[in-house]
């Protein structure tokens, strides 16, 4: 008896793995046919199946935190709507709507019913991110919903085998770009069949007539594996709060996070109201990225799906600007979602006083470009310009861990890649000047911060254009940890004239001239002075650190010839000189 359950449990295990295979393949299926560089290039998106419940039994690896968490909970959604006994083979069911999808109208969610011999099995779902949806285009300036772009509610995307013209129609008369944002449409139910395809083969190869015992064993051992990992912190409730930049004020961000014997619970309550304008978070994308920053320490590798996700609750009070209500704005509510990991990773490290990375950029410096006539308030130089819109997947550095340096130039919490600038440049007229790192901007520590990038952008026909900012951290830097310092803050201004421009709205460039963005640092951990000489003078070598940085702030010399010494700075004579029941050595 005890073999037969061991051998029952392997064969389990095997079709688990088979089944994240599968969901993989559906992923890279979107990769590979998307027309949006956001899906193609960065990586912006999510796969996943789901029991006929509605629940997530596999998410693909590729993918983003915001896409995959949010999108774990639509099905149900979906489901609502259109019943497991009105889906016909063939149908397509879609919808962007930012409360039942992924938080806002750029991203499009398709659930397609999947059959064999007759009879639903299971679902599969998709979210990516399109480049444009209409209205003001994918930037923070609405003040409602309603002027973000085309809302499409839950709907047949094909019914029967049959695409649904009436609505591709009535998307391509409202977006800027409607070849890819059509064309995306068409990958995202094409991956969905493709996942389809290879689960009944995987069916037929186990033979499996369902996949309920597999998806209960899934989600049971998955909910049971992050109870034991929960099990082994300190019970208790830990606070922490983090100010941010907001739009028209700032926000701040407070977190009490409670471990018990049956969960980890998050509760929001103190964090600022709901702003006016579109940097509003929907609870569904508040869930997801405050759930990913406690798996990226607590039980990270048990799969994701519906049974480990299940152990983290999460509350918002509704009016918040982490529980916005319709008709809030929403379109850039990754501004604002993106920083809730850095949130509650500063409660778990009081907890684990330790083990827990620094702060980092957090959300994506991702710029929108536009061009074309009546951008800027109908300057005549705009009437012949090339109409296009671009979306530019860029980021500023990571935080320190507690054992390494943080990652430059690395999307975290959301993971998305950079967009090569060639293809930037292929699409639309404009020239990406300059890409560099941006030297002292990662913040000193034993491991220091990641380091942020600079980019210049110009329109290569000498026209106007616009760009629709969507950062933070410009005013607000990542912290460190345990001594560490803070990352640099990003800035952003015109190049010829040296204007500064703002963090967040549309705002227009000059006809000749171009915008540098210096993007924000990661924060550093521990105290600069412990990090090795050595490593200072590669960051010295690299252009990561400046000579002048690495005397001030870490207390190393180093030449032109590369050789390095300890000096003693201001701080350590200040130290020296202290009376003995003077104060404790001061952290940076």
């Amino acid at each position: 008896m005890q073999t037969q359950d061991a051998l029952t449990q392997i064969r389990l295990q095997i079709m688990w793995n088979r089944l994240i295979s599968v969901v993989e393949e559906q992923a890279q299926t979107l990769i590979r046919i998307a027309f949006s560089t956001s899906t193609r290039e960065a990586g912006d998106l999510s796969a996943g199946v789901f029991d006929l419940a509605g629940r997530m039994l596999a998410q693909a690896v590729t993918g983003t935190p915001g896409h995959i968490n949010a999108m774990a909970a639509s099905v149900i959604h979906f489901l609502a709507k259109y019943p497991i006994g009105v889906m016909r083979e063939g149908d397509v069911f879609i919808t962007n709507d930012p409360w039942m999808g992924t938080g806002h109208l750029n991203d499009f969610t398709v659930v397609s019913p999947t059959f064999r011999k007759g009879r639903v099995v299971a679902l599969f779902a998709c979210t990516s991110h399109v480049v444009d949806v209409g209205g003001r285009g994918f930037g923070a300036d609405a003040t409602q919903v309603y002027e973000e772009g085309l809302h499409v509610p839950i709907m047949r995307l094909a019914n029967r085998g049959e695409m649904n013209e009436t609505l591709l129609e009535m998307v391509r008369s409202n977006v800027r770009t409607p070849v890819e944002v059509e064309g995306d449409l068409y990958a995202l139910a094409a991956c969905n069949e493709i996942g389809s395809r290879r689960l009944v083969e995987m069916m037929d190869e186990f033979g499996l007539e369902s996949v309920d015992e597999l998806g209960e064993h899934i989600i049971t051992a998955s909910h049971s594996a992050m109870l034991v990992e929960i099990a082994k912190l300190p019970r208790g409730r830990y606070d922490n709060s983090m100010r941010v930049d907001g739009f028209e004020r700032d926000i701040d961000l407070v977190a009490s996070l409670t471990i018990a014997e049956d969960g980890i619970d998050v509760d929001f309550t103190g964090t600022s109201p709901a702003s006016n304008f579109g940097i509003n978070v929907p609870k569904s994308y508040c869930d997801a990225y405050t759930s990913f920053g406690i798996r990226c320490v607590v039980g990270p590798s048990i799969p994701n799906n519906a049974g480990s996700l299940s152990a983290i609750r999460v509350k918002a009070p509704e009016g918040c600007i982490l529980n916005a209500l319709r008709p809030c704005a929403v379109t850039a509510r990754h501004v604002t979602g993106q920083m809730l990991p850095d949130v509650v990773l500063g409660c778990l490290h009081q907890a684990l006083n330790t083990g827990v990375l620094a702060e980092g950029t957090s959300c994506l410096w991702n710029p929108v470009f536009l061009g074309g006539h009546g951008l800027a308030g109908g300057d005549a130089a705009f009437e012949n310009a090339t109409e296009f819109a671009v979306n530019c997947f860029h980021t500023g550095g990571m935080g320190a861990r507690p054992t390494v340096d943080g990652l430059n130039t690395t999307s975290f919490p959301s993971g998305v890649r950079n967009v090569p600038i060639e293809v930037t440049e292929t699409i639309c007229p404009l020239i990406i000047w300059r890409k560099e790192y941006r030297t002292d901007s990662g913040g000193p520590g034993t491991f220091r911060g990641g380091t942020g990038q600079i980019m210049e952008v110009g329109n290569g026909e000498g026209a106007p254009f616009v760009i629709s900012a969507m950062f933070d951290r410009v005013k607000h830097p990542a912290r460190g940890r345990e001594g560490g310092g803070l990352g640099v803050t990003g800035k952003l201004y015109l190049k010829k004239a040296g204007t500064a421009m703002q963090g967040k709205g549309r705002q227009p460039i000059p006809a000749g001239d171009s915008i540098i963005m210096e993007m924000p640092g990661g924060g550093g951990y521990g105290d600069p002075f412990d990090r090795d000489p050595a490593l200072v003078g590669i960051d010295v070598r690299d252009g990561f650190v400046s000579r002048e940085a690495a005397r001030q702030q870490y207390g190393v010399s180093v030449d032109g010839e590369g050789v390095v010494d300890r000096v003693e700075t201001e701080r350590q004579r200040a130290l020296r000189a202290a009376p003995p029941e003077g104060p404790a050595r001061p952290r940076s």
